[in-house]
């Protein structure tokens, strides 16, 4: 599994958002949300992100 052009939201509540996309081993694509607490290391939540919706940046 790859991970590949992260990103990153800062929530009002201190946690952080990361997105990733992920490709597994077969070729199909995921995108992946991980929470951290306000350290950016201690995993909250993390799951696939069915509703993610690329943004204009």
């Amino acid at each position: 599994m790859d991970c590949r052009h992260p990103r990153r939201t800062d929530q009002e509540d201190g946690r952080i958002r990361f997105w990733g996309e992920v490709e597994t081993d077969g070729g199909k694509r995921y995108m992946l949300r991980v929470v951290t607490l306000e350290d950016g290391e201690t995993v909250h939540n993390a799951f696939f992100d069915r509703d993610f919706k690329e943004t204009g940046a």
